[in-house]
């Protein structure tokens, strides 16, 4: 009688190891920052290290008008604007012919939007309202100081944008109100201002 053949030495199912835990999935990706929120934030980091830098250093709290129109003045060495002095040939011309040794200074428009994103960054990191340096009195006249100099040195007038009328037309209100015998209504009219403009 045949002896019967000896178990088999492969492992069966029961003893397989168990299949791997599936993988989550990735986290979704923080949102990227839109670009007005990346410049802001870099622009308060920047005003922070100045305020680090400052001789003695100056604490967030105590920061005045006056040391945000003394950051304003700071960057200056870092504009790519040409403002002409009144000795040059070419001062109030908007295209001069050839260089000139003028200064190059930040443009207006750079220094009233930066001034925007800072004014918004100090209360976002909790500052209040009517201590918020940026939008000081003393801030506001130095930024027409410098938009009347710049556009007389450079020729180029800042004029606000004029606020467009739209007329629209009859509405279903007035159309109700003539056909029940009332008055006739004025057309109303909407006011739209133009936003600041844009950095540099």
């Amino acid at each position: 009688m045949m002896d019967p053949p000896p178990p088999s030495t492969t492992s069966s199912s029961s003893t397989d190891p168990p299949p791997p835990p599936h993988p989550h999935p990735h986290p979704p990706q923080q949102q990227q920052l839109s670009r007005y929120e990346a410049q802001k934030r870099r622009d308060w980091n920047t005003f922070q290290q100045y305020l680090r830098n400052h001789k003695p250093p100056l604490a967030l709290p105590r920061c005045s008008g006056a040391h945000v129109i003394e950051f304003l003045k700071y960057l200056d060495q870092f504009g790519k604007t040409k403002v002409h002095v009144n000795p040059c040939p070419y001062f109030g011309n908007p295209n001069p012919p050839s260089p000139c040794a003028c200064p190059l200074r930040q443009a207006w428009g750079s220094l009233d939007a930066l001034i925007g994103r800072l004014r918004a960054a100090y209360e976002e990191s909790g500052g209040r309202p009517e201590s918020n340096p940026f939008a000081a009195r003393a801030v506001r006249i130095y930024l027409r100081e410098v938009r009347e100099s710049q556009a007389h040195a450079r020729g180029i007038p800042y004029e606000k944008k004029k606020r467009k009328r739209v007329t629209s037309g009859v509405t279903a209100a007035n159309v109700s109100s003539s056909s029940c015998g009332g008055g006739g209504g004025s057309s109303s009219e909407v006011m739209e201002e133009g936003g600041g403009a844009p950095p540099t």
